[in-house]
């Protein structure tokens, strides 16, 4: 490597760096627009041959506005206040819990104080889940900064992603072959990720939240949220709430709602899992639960809740790319 080469890379890497710092305090509000831009861009290219790029890029996020950013908003709203008042409540339902605590110790001579377990898990996992979140939320100038933000890069990425994707063809150093086969891979991994584990978490924790509201579950929004988080978990799952809520009505005196809740949930929640993950996910890429399980729980730590989805695609990303490298290295 000679003096300029090396002063070229370095330089690169400084600005790459500086270009990081500017992006990060907003890093939730880019990933989501590249997200969305990845979704909603074959319905762009579909648009604009019809409309032109422009208009169809402003209708796609005005669409994207009512059909996912607004309820999104409104979801978290809800579960705010479902946790708020279930915080209120943890006082007011001792009498209840010693009795489920008797019942536990009955049957098993272990004594346990649900009081202090469910606080301390309420609160890690609402740090963990709703951290980033509740923070934006309590700062009203940020948010709107960043929806303006996202709201941006949106629009230029579905109205100039067949540029930006040329002109990184262009620099991406490698043959053509090996381009077009990484980035097909690339893309079915992400597709395999949104549709075969977010998606399905999502039907699975909503589907789940609609057994705890009939039942008569308290604070049911918070609960359904949680199960959604649970979800994108492999092995855990929503179980982890719907089945001690079905032991909850039992031991409150609802034995009917209990038993009826726990055969919904063994049925209708799992059958969801179990039929719509495989058929989903083997339509696009063949993820390894542990991917997933390591790129969720990393990803809330790297980069807070949008790291439900982007730590898997990383995760799988980096396994796309080892296998590429194995298979093209002599070529390389």
């Amino acid at each position: 490597m000679n003096v300029r080469r090396g002063f070229l890379l370095l330089l690169i890497a400084g600005l790459l760096w500086l270009s990081y710092g500017l992006v990060e305090p907003f890093l939730q509000y880019f990933l989501v627009a590249g997200l969305l831009a990845f979704v909603l861009f074959p319905l762009q290219q579909r648009l604009e041959s019809r409309t032109g790029a422009g208009i169809a890029a402003f209708l796609l996020i005005l669409g994207s506005f009512v059909t996912l950013i607004v309820p999104f908003f409104v979801i978290i709203a809800l579960v705010a206040e479902d946790a708020a008042e279930l915080a209120q409540q943890a006082g007011e339902t001792d009498v209840q819990l010693t009795e489920i605590e008797g019942l536990i110790a009955e049957y098993t001579g272990q004594e346990v104080d649900i009081a202090e377990q469910a606080s301390s898990y309420a609160q890690d996992a609402a740090q963990i889940a709703l951290g980033s979140v509740t923070g934006v939320l309590g700062a009203a100038t940020d948010v709107l900064v960043g929806v303006a933000i996202a709201v941006f890069v949106l629009f230029f990425l579905l109205k100039d992603g067949d540029s930006l994707l040329a002109w990184l063809y262009t620099v991406i150093p490698l043959p053509d072959d090996v381009r077009a086969e990484l980035t097909e891979r690339l893309e079915a991994i992400t597709w395999a990720v949104l549709l075969g584990h977010v998606l399905v978490a999502f039907v699975q924790g909503a589907v789940a939240g609609i057994g705890l509201f009939v039942t008569g579950i308290p604070n049911a929004a918070f609960w359904t949220f949680m199960m959604i988080i649970l979800a994108l978990l492999p092995i855990i799952g929503a179980f982890i709430i719907w089945g001690p809520a079905a032991v909850y009505l039992v031991a409150t005196g609802e034995p009917l709602f209990g038993v009826a809740l726990f055969v919904y949930g063994a049925i209708v929640v799992s059958v969801t899992d179990e039929f719509l993950r495989p058929v989903i996910v083997d339509r696009y890429a063949s993820i390894n639960p542990s991917v997933i399980l390591v790129g969720v729980v990393g990803g809330l730590y790297l980069v807070g809740f949008m790291g439900l989805f982007i730590g898997p695609i990383i995760a799988g990303a980096l396994k796309a790319v080892v296998e590429i490298f194995d298979e093209h290295y002599e070529e390389l």
